[in-house]
Parts: C-alpha cells; structure tokens; sequence
C-alpha cells in the first residue's frame, strides 16, 4: 500500500479530512479552544531531552506503526534536516504523555536546503513564490507530522488495538475524544507559530491534497505550487505565509491559534538557551 493510501487510512490525514469535511457550520468550532486547552497543550522541544521525545514519537508512527521507514535499534526516527529544525509536541495533560509533533526547516544558508528544495524542486510550477525568489532567512517548511495511535479516532474504529488508530473508550472523556482529531491542526498552529515569530515570513509544506482541501474548512488556505507527484504517497508543494494564514482562520479556530500561539512564544526564547 502507498503512503497516501496509508495515511488516507491514518487520521493525520484521514480523521482530519472526514472531521472538518462534516462540519457544515462553525457551531461545533466554538468550544474546541476550550476543550483543546482544557486536555492538551502544546510543547517546544528546547532541550536535547525532550528533542528525543520527538525522535520517538516520529519512530513510533512512521517506523513501528505505519512501517514507512525501516525500525531503528536505538527507537528514535531522525534525518539529515533535523539539525536545521525547531520542534513542537503536544501534550495530553491529564496522563503527561506526548501525543504528537512536528518539525519547522529552516535555511540558514544556501548549503542548506529544505526537503522540498532538495528532493521535490520540480514540483513547484509557481515561478512568483518558487524559494528561490526569497532571502534563505525567511524560507521555511514544515514537515514530519506524526499522531500516536493512541490519540487519533476514527468513528468507524472503536475496537481497542485497532492498526488505524482506535483508542480505548473508556480511558478517555468523550471530551476528550472530540478534541483528539483536531490535534494535528493544533500542531500545524504550533509550527505556524514557530515560523512567525522566528521571522519565517514563506513557509512550504508537501501535503496530501486532500488535506489542504480540508485545512480550508478552518481557513488555514494553502496555495498550491504544483501537481501532486508521488512522494512519500501523492503529495503536492503547498505555500502559505502569515498574511494568508492569519486572515483567513474561522472565528472557533481563531481562538484556538491564540492560546496555542501564547503558549509556543513563552517557551520559544528556551530554544537557544538550552541547545
């Protein structure tokens, strides 16, 4: 089975697609700032400790649950960009445990690349926002999204054990559970956050199109730069940057961003103090 095939099945794609795509009205948006805070809290990685944790997590979903990278003896999922990255997890705060993460590339230079530019440069048709155009201080891309199974749902799964992401009924609130599907936009949130106010001012991400089609659906509007190719599944190069992002989030969503956007700024000035 492909990686989009694969993901389409996981809900870092497939439960958050089929969440947003049903919500007709922005009605079910309005306590999700509440909920989302209330249960789960996001995290900079700023120490080489809880950068480890991210290692992990990346190693449990992309190497022991979904088998796309082959498992390493020392449990921990890394590559060639993760010494030019800046880190964010999110916690479960009633059980401490890391739920999630994602990584923010940066290019201090023109040796460093971004994935994207390295592997995918091609892709991109869009000659007015191509990376070239723009200082490598200000480019960016996000990348390495990864849900533990234990916090994704999907409706259709609620037998424990489940290899799709079913979770426990009973170990969790059914508030608990609403807010679970929404932990990867909390985690693109936290990466936005993180490129903003690190002056990343053009962000790129290579993305299942039907993801973005549904990050619409909480005004997170990506441009598409290109065609879908076959990378790591069918994915396209996307861009965004703080403008689009910010004018167009929903009112529900909006707040969300706000708590998470205060919560990664404390923690931000660590970064440098504790590498």
């Amino acid at each position: 089975m492909s990686w989009s095939k694969k993901l389409l099945n996981t809900p870092v794609v497939g439960d958050v697609t089929k969440r947003i795509v049903s919500m007709k009205v922005n009605h079910d948006a309005k306590n999700i700032a509440e909920h989302f805070t209330q249960f789960l809290a996001p995290e900079v990685a700023t120490t080489s400790a809880l950068r480890d944790e991210v290692f992990k997590i990346r190693h449990n979903v992309y190497c022991e649950e979904l088998a796309f990278e082959q498992i390493k003896e020392e449990g921990k999922e890394k590559d060639e960009f993760d010494d030019q990255s800046i880190f964010s997890m999110i916690k479960h705060k009633p059980s401490d445990i890391y739920t999630s993460c994602v990584r923010v590339v940066q290019s201090r230079n023109e040796d460093e690349l971004l994935p994207l530019e390295k592997y995918c440069l091609d892709s991109i048709q869009n000659k007015e926002l191509h990376p070239s155009n723009f200082a490598r201080s200000e480019i960016c891309e996000i990348s390495r999204l990864a849900v533990k199974a234990d916090f994704r749902r999907r409706a259709s799964d609620k037998f424990k054990g489940s290899a799709t992401g079913a979770i426990s009924e009973s170990t969790y609130s059914e508030t608990e559970l609403r807010c679970f599907p929404f932990i990867a936009i909390g985690l693109y949130m936290a990466a936005a956050t993180m490129a903003i106010n690190t002056g990343m001012n053009h962000v790129y991400v290579m993305m299942e199109p039907r993801l973005a089609r549904s990050m619409k659906f909480v005004g997170i509007k990506f441009i598409q730069l290109g065609e879908a190719i076959e990378y790591h599944g069918l994915r396209a190069p996307y861009y965004i940057n703080p403008n689009i992002f910010l004018e167009n989030l929903t009112p529900g969503f909006s707040a969300l961003y706000l708590s998470i956007r205060e919560d990664i700024c404390k923690q931000l000035p660590k970064i440098n103090k504790n590498s």
